[in-house]
């Protein structure tokens, strides 16, 4: 592995998620570098699909359209993933970590079907609907993270905790950034509960249903607890490292979560982030929950939103 691979996975994530760099850093040392470059290759898509500038070659995709894009990443991620030779570090790191975990090719290619959902401007009219979408641009994450874990491919339970850890993720993003999605066209909320709290969805971002949409923002992040308690359940399955460095990252999504709550309609004001210090007392809960995790899980719940 070349250092130049390694470090542009590192650079990725310390700038696009300070909270999964902290978790990371608790993995040993190949597990954290493949881990690097897969959200490296995850955060890469998601910026070239927005045309985002974020490191990664953004003035090649001037003129380009969303479309476009879109078809050359589907283009680049099958060609690494068949083994073809890549020149940009990002897609080398990508299909180096695939070939070692044995990651399947339908992840990859779920995850930019997602995007494509952005692309074609999908609509998300239930909780369903949400779901479906969350599963595709986070759920799958989760999965190819626990693949790259040590978790084989055919152990099915445990995936559809990593992947109910990727949908608790989702539903708190969603909740946090409703202003930022709606800035560019997007409303991820269930168009159902948004007519019922009597938000119309052009209003979204008026300042006179702010009261109304952090019910609704309250009422997601509820859906998102049940998948947050599914995933801890699926840490003894991990090896302790990866499970101490999973229950960080779980703890600390949530509590933005906790604190977008507490905030209520002014929990737009300013982005919600968690401060370093509760971030590092997110790594020691997270040891302790990996070492009292229960060897035995219980079964989920079979009324959860499942994974395709």
């Amino acid at each position: 592995m070349t250092d130049a691979v390694v470090e542009a996975g590192e650079a990725s994530i310390r700038t696009g998620s300070k909270s999964f760099a902290i978790a990371s850093r608790l993995f040993g040392r190949e597990m954290r570098e493949d881990a690097w470059m897969l959200y490296a290759w995850c955060r890469h898509c998601d910026d070239v699909v927005d045309g985002q500038v974020a490191g990664f070659a953004a003035g090649q995709n001037s003129g380009e359209t969303p479309q476009q894009r879109l078809d050359a990443l589907f283009m680049q991620t099958r060609r690494a993933l068949s083994g073809t030779p890549m020149p940009d570090p990002v897609f080398t790191g990508f299909a180096r970590v695939a070939a070692r975990h044995r990651i399947p090719q339908r992840y990859p290619l779920e995850l930019l079907q997602g995007f494509a959902m952005d692309v074609e401007g999908a609509q998300y009219r239930t909780l369903d609907d949400t779901l479906r979408y969350s599963y595709h641009v986070a759920g799958v994450v989760g999965i190819m993270m626990a693949l790259v874990m040590g978790v084989p491919p055919e152990a099915e339970d445990t995936l559809d905790r990593a992947c109910d850890l990727g949908l608790g993720f989702q539903l708190t993003n969603i909740a946090r950034d409703v202003l930022d999605d709606a800035a560019l066209g997007r409303i991820y909320l269930p168009a159902e509960w948004l007519a019922e709290a009597g938000i119309p969805p052009e209003e979204i971002a008026d300042p006179r249903h702010r009261a109304a949409l952090a019910g609704v923002a309250t009422r997601l992040l509820d859906a998102a607890e049940p998948f947050y308690d599914s995933a801890f359940a699926g840490l003894a399955a991990l090896p302790p490292r990866a499970a101490w460095a999973v229950a960080t990252a779980r703890g600390v999504y949530r509590e933005i979560g906790t604190r977008l709550r507490i905030q209520g309609a002014a929990g737009w004001d300013r982005r919600v982030v968690v401060p370093k210090h509760r971030k590092l007392w997110h790594v020691g809960a997270g040891g302790m929950a990996a070492l009292t995790a229960r060897r035995a899980a219980p079964p989920r719940r079979p009324d959860l939103w499942r994974r395709p």
